[in-house]
């Protein structure tokens, strides 16, 4: 039977696991919807309101189950973890406060004017509210990341009678890991969305609907994806260096090297780590690869996990077999990513100017191949796989601490009988699977109507042309049409 500190660590992690889903929709799916926009107004091809329309759908449907799955684990601080705010919450709690204050209020107040004034307010004024709730969409990232990269790499603080007080605001906001990890979460939303748009947009054109907007989507998506995966891949690279310093344990797990201190170390594709021998059963593994990686140098030594043990048997290393493989999982599917969308981009570049209408189609879908466009479908889900097995990766290689260095996670757990966080965990579980069934549902709802729709173009009056009027009346600065 697993104790109340097993169940509660379960609990939360389901909690933010199905949270973080969305806000990694919707952190970049705000600025790609402002591209859209400013796209349409420079070029008055309705091709990107389309897109625009289709995605700001997309973005309220996420934005919503994020606001709902957010409030839900804010509450588990108080129910789950009360030695937390007891102990660290002069830190944490203004920190909190801080996002809510100079995001969340900011996203709540221009939503509805991107939502709804299309045709109600100037253009000016809605490309404005979609560029502040893009604006505060990053913001509600950084002040989170802000006070997660704390727990991880605490500085500016000192302990008195046992509670953490704030020395240096300065020093607490830009602690040592928090560059590195905005980073790369924005590059992983970023990724996310390009994906979920390029996966989307194929499932719409093996399904029929061959608009320009859906070619245009999905090039839109392949060319971010190819243009962000190296960009991610430098950072996660310097993120890997700021963990070693200041984390080693969990670079160790991650490396799953137990005992070499000496350098030389291989890196290890494949392999079962073995708690119990403390070794690896079995692996596949490039020699001094490991070293080259976190050292830039082949003889370098890595931090092994024998390292953090003590002398009476305490272990105070993370779980090294689940660290080891949610680390790969993330890594293998950003290397699916930069396959995917570097072959789709290389295969649209190097097709020639149709000879029959004389038209430049270099970069029209119709040439992407059916196995590439079948390949996109299901990498629209792959942002979320690797943004979650990145998460694990970082969460459980802090393990046994939940502030690094200053508390434990079992100081922190509320001391409440097992079976009721257990009854509450499976009631979670359940209407998780029941709202993500539904939000995926929702989605493909979306693209299979829309590929019914007619363009905006081709609309009569009576189905929708005073609307396409009202919406470049409003983008050239004119007032909506009465």
């Amino acid at each position: 039977m697993m104790d109340t500190l097993i169940l509660s660590r379960i609990q939360f992690a389901a909690n933010i696991s199905f949270h973080i889903l969305f806000p990694t929709i919707t952190i970049a799916l705000g600025w790609f919807l402002l591209f859209f926009k400013l796209r349409f107004q420079w070029t008055g091809d309705l091709k990107w309101m389309e897109a625009y329309r289709f995605w700001v759908k997309v973005f309220a449907l996420s934005f919503a189950m994020g606001v709902v799955s957010g409030i839900t684990m804010s509450f588990q601080f108080g129910t789950n973890w009360p030695g937390f705010m007891e102990k660290v919450g002069n830190i944490a709690g203004p920190l909190l406060a801080y996002e809510v204050m100079t995001a969340f209020f900011l996203e709540a107040v221009f939503i509805g004017i991107m939502l709804f004034g299309f045709s109600r307010v100037p253009g000016w004024l809605h490309t404005l509210a979609t560029f502040l709730v893009a604006f505060g969409t990053t913001m509600s990232t950084f002040w989170i990341i802000v006070l997660n990269s704390w727990m991880h790499t605490p500085q500016g603080f000192e302990m008195i009678d046992g509670v953490a007080h704030a020395t240096d605001w300065w020093a607490i906001v830009f602690n040592p890991s928090m560059p590195y990890r905005l980073a790369h979460m924005l590059l992983a939303s970023g990724l996310t969305v390009a994906f979920v748009i390029a996966g989307v947009a194929a499932f719409r054109y093996i399904r029929g609907d061959r608009k320009e907007t859906v070619r245009t989507q999905i090039r839109v998506g392949i060319t971010f994806g190819a243009l962000l995966i190296p960009i991610q891949i430098f950072t996660g690279d310097l993120h890997g260096l700021n963990t070693m310093e200041y984390q080693p344990a969990k670079v160790a797990a991650m490396e799953g090297n137990w005992s070499d201190t000496d350098g030389n170390t291989p890196l290890i594709l494949f392999g079962f780590p073995n708690e119990e021998t403390r070794s690896n059963d079995f692996e596949i593994a490039i020699p001094n690869m490991a070293s080259i990686i976190l050292t830039h140098s082949a003889d370098g030594a890595i931090p092994a996990l024998d390292e953090f043990v003590t002398e009476d048997g305490t272990i105070l290393h993370p779980p090294v077999d689940k660290v080891f493989w949610s680390f790969r999982t993330m890594v293998g599917t950003g290397m699916a990513m930069l396959l995917i969308s570097w072959g789709s981009l290389a295969f649209l570049w190097r097709r020639k100017p149709c000879a029959e209408t004389g038209t430049d189609r270099r970069f029209l879908v119709r040439h992407l191949p059916k196995p590439l466009l079948w390949a996109l479908v299901p990498m629209a889900f792959s942002g979320w796989v690797a943004t979650l097995a990145g998460w694990y990766t970082t969460e459980m290689g802090r393990q046994p601490w939940l502030v690094n260095g200053v508390m434990t996670t079992a100081e922190a757990v509320a001391q409440v009988p097992a079976g009721m966080v257990l009854s509450t965990l499976i009631g979670y579980l359940v209407i998780y699977a029941a709202l993500l069934f539904a939000y995926v549902g929702v989605i493909a709802y979306l693209a299979v109507k829309a590929a019914h729709d007619e363009p905006l173009e081709s609309m009569t009056p009576a189905s929708g042309e005073a609307v396409v009027d009202a919406i470049t009346r409003e983008d050239r600065g004119m007032a909506p049409a009465e």
